[in-house]
């Protein structure tokens, strides 16, 4: 627990660290742990606390051993809404976990004061033979109120996650989205002090969401309870969050006001990405078929570009390698690509399929064009998100596969250009008058 000099401090992290061990669990482990008890019975140090790799998935290391989290310090103060970023395989979820008492750290200490709701994973905390009802009262019981309590919180609970038909159904018969919605409804209504929020929110319809976010913003900014939360939505965490914690390879890269830490981890994001797509390893599918690259040409010239224009006709072309290995013919290729905000919310989908056709028969290396008579973004950044799908089975897939940069043009032809619009996307329209 934290002392009464630390009254505003909720959450204490002090060289933290957190190890696991790679492999089968239970192999080869009893020499392990002889060896654990050897030193321990001299009074020396755990000789597996010393040892193993960064944590980068990206490569392979020679250690058994790697850290999910090393030597990570911070404070939460009370009423803060504090927003935990980074990639995958960072250590975002082992420290909720720990913050939560699910895991333990293998060295270091975390010190809270308050009452803890975690939302971790679908269905943490519930058990699946009992109703909904009685999970509810199940988990406030375990957060220490009362029946009573519970109860004068039960309609709002439930009309919030709005399985009122269900309340009396054994949730193992929930589809995942009612029981994020129920998980989250009494995480957020149960009144805890710290309330600890992973990336389940996904799960969840738009319309949710939205309300999940207003909720936790009620909760942090007007009733003052101190909110983590983990995502890989950049939007979102802006929003709610007021500091930002970036995680990477499982130690802190950076702490401070959430828009300073998500435009460096942006940056960082960037220039990963500029890596040659054919190198990218932070790709998903099969591997049948990859993306090589996407590059873009202006229409009218012929020409490559890297910088667009709005209104602009372009050409994009998406090259591809087949592995000869594994694949004989592409009887059906369908490609789609997604571009989003540099706050990766997504503007706009093209799809082959979708605006004209899956390819078929192509040959087993070559490119594949999309044509956009005239580009409809407004001037800024972009991502763009690839995903192919060859013979029915998702190919290749590389989230932020390249940033393209729009500069304002004259979309509407009426001469003007608008410089102040940024990072949308234009509707062609007119506009008239009719008396009536």
């Amino acid at each position: 627990m934290l002392s009464d000099g630390h009254m505003d401090t909720v959450i204490k992290i002090e060289n933290l660290s957190k190890q696991y061990r790679l492999g089968q669990v239970g192999t080869g482990t009893l020499s392990h742990d002889l060896n654990r008890w050897w030193h321990r019975i001299r009074g020396l140090d755990d000789p597996y606390a010393r040892v193993g790799e960064v944590n980068d998935r990206s490569m392979k290391g020679a250690s058994e051993y790697v850290w999910a989290l090393r030597d990570i310090n911070f404070d939460v103060k009370r009423g803060e809404s504090i927003g935990i970023i980074g990639k995958n395989g960072a250590g975002k979820s082992t420290i909720l976990k720990i913050i939560s008492r699910i895991t333990s750290p293998t060295s270091g200490c975390v010190k809270i004061k308050g009452r803890i709701a975690s939302l971790l994973e679908v269905g943490t905390g519930f058990h699946p033979e009992l109703t909904g009802r009685e999970n509810i009262y199940m988990n406030g019981t375990i957060m220490g109120m009362t029946r009573r309590e519970i109860t004068e919180r039960l309609d709002e609970i439930v009309a919030f996650a709005g399985v009122e038909r269900y309340l009396d159904t054994p949730v193992k018969r929930y589809s995942s989205g009612m029981t994020v919605r129920l998980g989250f409804a009494v995480a957020a209504h149960l009144e805890p002090e710290i309330l600890v929020v992973d990336e389940v929110l996904a799960v969840g319809d738009a319309e949710f969401q939205k309300k999940a976010v207003g909720k936790l913003q009620d909760v942090s900014q007007g009733h003052g309870r101190t909110v983590l939360f983990v995502s890989h939505n950049m939007g979102i965490i802006g929003s709610l969050c007021t500091k930002c914690i970036y995680l990477n390879n499982g130690t802190v890269a950076r702490i401070g006001s959430a828009d300073k830490v998500i435009a460096q981890y942006l940056s960082n994001c960037i220039e990963k990405k500029n890596t040659q797509l054919s190198r990218r390893k932070d790709r998903i599918g099969n591997g049948s078929v990859r993306v090589t690259g996407i590059n873009f040409f202006d229409a009218v010239t012929g020409k490559p570009v890297d910088m667009l224009i709005t209104g602009q006709s372009i050409y994009i072309e998406i090259s591809y390698l087949s592995d000869i290995s594994r694949l004989s013919s592409i009887r059906n290729f369908n490609i789609g690509l997604a571009f989003s905000t540099s706050t990766g919310h997504t503007l706009s989908v093209l799809n082959s399929e979708m605006a004209n056709r899956a390819f078929s028969n192509l040959p087993l290396r070559g490119s594949v064009f999309c044509h956009i008579p005239r580009l409809p973004f407004m001037k800024g950044e972009y991502q763009v998100r690839f995903t192919l799908q060859v013979n029915g089975q998702l190919a290749d897939q590389v989230d932020g596969a390249c940033t393209v940069t729009v500069l304002p043009g004259d979309f509407f032809n009426t001469g003007i250009s608008y410089p102040h619009h940024k990072n949308g996307i234009y509707i062609e329209h007119s506009w008239t008058t009719k008396i009536i």
